[in-house]
């Protein structure tokens, strides 16, 4: 099920899934040690007799509060006759997690609710060892396991204190969860379990006729437990009530910091502009990792997650953030790069949000020689947002310890890491992470990441490599005209296979040829550029209800077993996205400018009614698919927005406003 209204403060992160449960807990790093393991937090009511789980029986309508990561959560259940407004948010300071709960009677009659909060920990990322008890001290349910710890406490009816609770075990023979002790309305006291073990809390409210009342649940995380018992009285001390509100203003504050104009574009686009702003913070660690997606589920598709610093990934939502003003978390991620770039001047596939060398899929041979498992494009990518981040912020004394460290000595890996016949990039695995030559996209990017590297070395009046690293962008650009051009199709490849003096071309059309044109490669009214742009859209714009760009013709991944066999693939968001970067490039009218709109507008309608954007969606139903939300996606949807602003502020203002 795909994860829905992240909140996050950098140290501690709650995925909820669309039926509003915490299904992913990620502490003290974003991305890595997820303490539920995805198994469903559950949230249930008690009325009159009966229960409900959160489910299937409630009308959900899950969003966020205007310009904030405080959620606005409305529930309903006919059968109970409740209605429930909630607010989450996790502290924007302190790693402490709040839910409000007002609960609102529908039936005209005082009633006794009774709500219930399991939790499901599985600290590590396992359910070996934890330890679960009530805590008199503080009057809280603690789980622990040697050096993380997680308060859960309440308040109800004016008092603060956990008054009804259950520790017991679950997943062993005979025993589901104390979630099941919480069915009849009452929970069984249990003080302590251990092993694989859960825990279940209950809040009782007093609801007037017609009337409401409200109560707070809170999980403090930390190491010890002095520092979660010092939240929970930090929680007390300032109110929960307080909490929410003061990081409601908090993040209202940090993504309306900038004065921003968006021309002539739809309110249904502009309204996702600041909510991608605040979801892209969610998903990025406090210590520099950008994270490409926290979504728990994709481990049951190929055993593995999403929760992964990639260089491409992180490079793309970096160049973003810079553009749209945020030099402080860019500065973290490069700092981050410079420091996990190998002795030769590469990244690997991906990293951990500590640092360390995150699983990989890519060989170390292929075709029984010796390769690097990499993908060339990240590490290209990287010095391509640092130019970007440099032009936006002007922080020279930020880039000066980064020239050598990292910008040089990947630029210098670049240009040696060339086949000497051609002088392309010596094949590497693409950015799809799938196939394994010598790639348009890579090309684009280590172009882009060439001329950055020559930007910063005139910057710092380093003349010799400014000339080594133009001369390279000139060579990569002849070769890529010489090699990868399909004569045959009249438009770019997207990849080439070494053979004799040439290389035999992949004809099958890909949406990252569009690269060529959005890294600023070739002028997206190049003739050759303008073909490859038109069999593009012909052959990868799904003809179904949904529309919207798949990533290339025949894309297996993740692809449903409904799918139509005559459509290329799901639809992706970034894809869609790069198609009407490309309209903006080429415009020269407003009119021309115009044909963008309705690729955002694609967005904006296939979104979450949250604002989250997946990586891909059904190309039938419209439902999200893979991961979500998908980091990648939003950076996209943001940056193609300035680039629209920023090219319809230009046309309006030197009297480009006509038709074409």
């Amino acid at each position: 099920m795909p994860k829905d209204i992240p909140v996050s403060n950098g140290n501690l992160l709650f995925n909820f899934d669309l039926d509003y449960r915490i299904r992913d807990v990620y502490f003290p790093l974003i991305g890595q040690e997820n303490h539920s393991k995805g198994h469903p937090f559950r949230f249930g009511v008690w009325a009159d007799g009966n229960f409900s789980w959160m489910g299937p029986g409630w009308t959900k309508d899950l969003r966020y509060r205007d310009n904030s990561l405080v959620t606005e959560v409305f529930l309903k259940n006919e059968d109970l006759g409740l209605e429930l407004r909630c607010r989450d948010a996790v502290d924007f300071d302190l790693n402490v997690y709040i839910k409000e709960i007002e609960a609102r009677d529908l039936r005209g009659r005082e009633r006794q609710v009774r709500l219930f909060f399991t939790q499901d920990f599985h600290l590590y990322g396992n359910e070996i060892g934890d330890t679960v008890y009530f805590d008199p001290r503080t009057r809280s349910i603690i789980h622990y396991k040697a050096n993380r710890y997680f308060l859960v406490n309440c308040h109800e009816n004016g008092k603060q204190g956990v008054e009804c609770f259950a520790c017991g075990d679950k997943e062993v023979p005979g025993k589901q969860g104390t979630w099941k002790d919480a069915e009849d309305g009452e929970l069984s006291g249990n003080p302590a379990a251990w092993g694989s073990a859960d825990s279940t809390i209950g809040i009782r409210l007093n609801v007037p006729p017609g009337g409401k009342a409200t109560a707070f649940y809170w999980l403090a995380a930390g190491t010890r437990y002095h520092e979660v018992a010092r939240l929970n009285q930090d929680v007390s001390e300032k109110t929960p009530a307080e909490l929410l509100n003061r990081t409601s203003a908090y993040w209202t504050t940090w993504v309306q910091k900038e004065t921003r104009s968006f021309g002539d574009l739809p309110e249904p686009v502009t309204n996702i502009f600041n909510r991608s702003l605040l979801i892209l913070r969610t998903q990025i660690d406090n210590r520099g990792a950008i994270i490409a997606a926290n979504d728990s589920d994709i481990v049951g598709f190929g055993g593995d997650t999403y929760s992964y610093m990639w260089g491409r990934d992180g490079a793309f939502v970096a160049a973003t953030l810079a553009k749209a003003g945020y030099a402080e978390v860019c500065r973290r991620f490069f700092g981050f790069c410079s420091e996990v770039l190998s002795e030769d001047g590469y990244l690997f596939q991906h990293y951990n949000p500590d640092g360390s060398l995150a699983s990989t899929w890519h060989s170390w041979v292929q075709d029984g020689k010796e390769v690097l498992p990499i993908q060339e494009d990240s590490t290209a990518l990287v010095l391509w947002a640092l130019w970007i981040h440099y032009q936006n912020s002007k922080d020279i004394e930020f880039v000066k310890p980064l020239y050598k460290k990292l910008i040089q000595k990947s630029a210098d890996f670049l240009v040696a890491h060339r086949d000497p016949g051609t002088l392309l990039p010596i094949p590497s695995y693409d950015l799809w992470e799938e196939r394994y030559g010598t790639h348009s996209f890579t090309v684009a990017a280590v172009i882009a990441g060439l001329k950055a590297a020559a930007n910063f070395a005139k910057l710092f009046q380093d003349a010799s490599l400014a000339e080594k690293y133009d001369t390279a962008v000139q060579e990569v650009c002849e070769g890529l005209a010489k090699h990868l051009y399909h004569t045959g199709l009249k438009r770019y490849a997207r990849s080439g296979y070494r053979k004799g003096s040439g290389y035999e071309l992949d004809e099958v059309i890909d949406v990252s040829l569009l690269g060529l044109a959005t890294l600023g490669v070739l002028p997206p009214k190049d003739p050759r550029m303008v073909e490859t742009i038109e069999a593009i859209r012909r052959q990868l714009w799904l003809k179904t209800r949904i529309g919207g760009c798949a990533r290339y013709q025949d894309d297996r991944y993740q692809r449903p077993k409904d799918c139509p066999k005559d459509v290329a693939g799901n639809p992706w968001f970034i894809s869609t996205l790069w198609l009407g970067e490309c309209f903006i490039a080429r415009a020269e009218s407003l009119g021309e400018l115009h044909e963008a709109v309705p690729y955002l507008e694609w967005c904006a309608k296939n979104a979450l009614p949250s604002g989250v954007l997946a990586e891909q969606v059904h190309p039938v139903s419209g439902r999200p698919l893979s991961v979500s939300p998908l980091t990648w996606s939003h950076s996209a949807f943001v940056w193609t927005v300035l680039q629209y602003v920023e090219k319809f502020n230009f046309l309006k203002n030197n009297g480009a406003g006509g038709a074409s």
